[in-house]
């Protein structure tokens, strides 16, 4: 499909507005995209896609060097200022600069959430050997052997090795 601004290029995006009340629907070309102000849009909607964003932004502009999620552009400092993450992709994006939060708030970098009861024989030691096998390398980490080996011995146990 043509842009149907320009009618010369292929069209990269699917626009749809409302204009006088109208519902609206038209294809832009990267180029025309950019005219008519779109490219802060399908910036943060193309971060992912970083050769489709340098026909958006050839010489290199808006391209901050800042990490954004690929699903909803959210930057870290985002995070920080509003306090909330911005979608579950965030939690990938930003683990490394996230992980000393949750463990400061949470305890645990990961969400363990709510199980059914039927679930917990085989969910919850799966759970708890991943949050000891942490908590060991911490300990083992900050030179506290007394509980790195009350640790290791709770995981043998739960492991089956202590029967």
């Amino acid at each position: 499909m043509l842009c149907e601004s320009c009618g010369k290029k292929p069209s990269v995006i699917r626009v749809k507005a409302i204009i006088n009340g109208e519902p609206v629907e038209y294809s832009l070309c990267a180029e025309c995209a950019r005219e008519l102000g779109y490219a802060n849009l399908l910036f943060v909607m193309l971060s992912g896609y970083e050769s489709t964003l340098n026909d958006f932004f050839p010489d290199g502009e808006n391209s901050t060097g800042v990490l954004r999620c690929p699903c909803c552009g959210s930057a870290f400092q985002d995070i920080l200022r509003c306090g909330k993450i911005g979608c579950a992709e965030c939690y990938r994006t930003f683990a490394n600069q996230l992980a000393p939060f949750l463990r400061k708030v949470h305890g645990s970098v990961s969400h363990r959430g709510k199980t059914a009861g039927g679930d917990l024989p085989q969910v919850l030691p799966k759970a708890q050997l991943s949050v000891m096998h942490q908590q060991l390398r911490e300990a083992i980490q900050s030179e506290n052997y007394e509980q790195a080996a009350a640790l290791r011995d709770k995981i043998h146990k739960l492991e089956g090795g202590g029967q």
